[in-house]
């Protein structure tokens, strides 16, 4: 795995234990098996951005903190240029970068998202789900978006505001990237 995500899975490891939490009692909290649970926290297993998301929840923390290891520090305004945000890549169709990663007290997660196309057709589509709504504004191409059992094809310019405590993934279609603006809430 990458050194990021290896840097993920020791805060998490770190928060847990300093909160002196047991791993079965984080994995029931986080409503995941144990042994998903020390997967994602051994560093050797793609991490979902839903999962720490939650976990920053259940921390109280700034979900920045759990991709920097650091506080953001901004009260007033946060000005993130043109490819400077924080970026996460966990599995290879999908990129994140967060685009307020350096303002305090977010009440809303911003990311560009970039869904890569599976030009083999040999991938499943991954779910996953966390609490809070969320909403996606299509920026390029187009994406197949199942949530709870419902497709919706989105396209440039097309909108999507969902539960996103519900099982919901992405999919890029005609063989290229699909890119959007995720707001998590």
């Amino acid at each position: 795995m990458s050194d990021q995500i290896s840097q993920i899975a020791q805060r998490i490891r770190e928060l847990r234990e300093l909160s002196d939490i047991s791993v079965d009692e984080m994995s029931e909290k986080l409503n995941i098996s144990p042994a998903k649970y020390r997967q994602y926290e051994s560093g050797n297993s793609d991490i979902p951005v839903s999962f720490l998301y939650n976990v920053a929840g259940l921390f109280n923390i700034e979900l920045s903190v759990l991709f920097t290891g650091e506080n953001p520090k901004l009260h007033t305004f946060s000005v993130v240029r043109n490819g400077k945000g924080v970026s996460m890549e966990r599995r290879k169709e999908y990129k994140y970068q967060n685009l307020a990663y350096n303002f305090a007290n977010k009440k809303a997660e911003p990311f560009l998202v970039t869904v890569e196309p599976d030009k083999d057709g040999s991938k499943e589509m991954h779910f996953n789900s966390h609490d809070g709504q969320e909403f996606n504004y299509m920026l390029e191409g187009t994406m197949r978006v199942v949530i709870d059992n419902h497709e919706i094809i989105l396209n440039e310019g097309d909108s999507l505001y969902f539960d996103s405590g519900k099982k919901h993934g992405m999919q890029a279609l005609n063989d290229k990237p699909a890119k959007f603006l995720a707001i998590i809430l």
